[in-house]
């Protein structure tokens, strides 16, 4: 996968995984959301757009959440989407505490989006979001090097995770928009 320079450090990225794990083992065992004493700073208090990604130790998917552009603190959305991967993803049941040792944290934090024709998308450098009337998908550009796709299966793929069929993308009233991700994980 292609490095990406992002806005955070490495100390700052290894405490938004803190983060994220924290705040889902506190909800889980608590019913309480994570609170941080002092307010972010550097990245973690840039207004970012994110994803938390949360694996099982032999690599299965158990939840991932994110949103798109951030509305406040990047460290904050890490909290809230900690615990939205841990419990709100549809495709899964909500994690119990005997499971939370066993879990492995990813986070994603995104560039802005750009409009992108598809011979520009870069599979391994970008993620996608596509969009067709009330229809869209995101898949975050770890995917597309995970399954080794190429751009049209990348493009297929995210089309299929909107509810289009896989050939959308070459539609003109469907919209592609590029992103890139500085990614974090344990």
């Amino acid at each position: 996968m292609t490095e990406v320079q992002g806005p955070l450090s490495e100390a700052e990225g290894r405490e938004g995984l803190k983060l994220a794990r924290r705040s889902l083992e506190q909800w889980v065992r608590t019913g309480e959301k994570l609170k941080v004493e002092a307010p972010f700073s550097g990245g973690l208090a840039d207004p970012l757009g994110a994803f938390v990604t949360i694996h099982t130790r032999d690599g299965e998917l158990r939840g991932c959440i994110g949103h798109l552009i951030g509305e406040g603190p990047l460290g904050e959305l890490l909290i809230d989407l900690g615990i939205a991967a841990g419990t709100h993803d549809t495709r899964f049941e909500p994690v119990t505490e005997g499971e939370l040792a066993d879990l492995v944290y990813e986070i994603s934090v995104l560039s802005p989006m750009k409009r992108t024709r598809p011979e520009d998308v870069k599979p391994g450098l970008h993620g996608l979001l596509v969009h067709n009337g009330p229809f869209s998908g995101v898949l975050l550009p770890q995917v597309a090097e995970r399954y080794g796709w190429d751009a049209e299966t990348f493009l297929g793929e995210t089309c299929r995770k909107a509810g289009l069929h896989r050939g959308a993308w070459k539609d003109p009233a469907t919209h592609i928009f590029t992103f890139t991700a500085q990614i974090f994980h344990e």
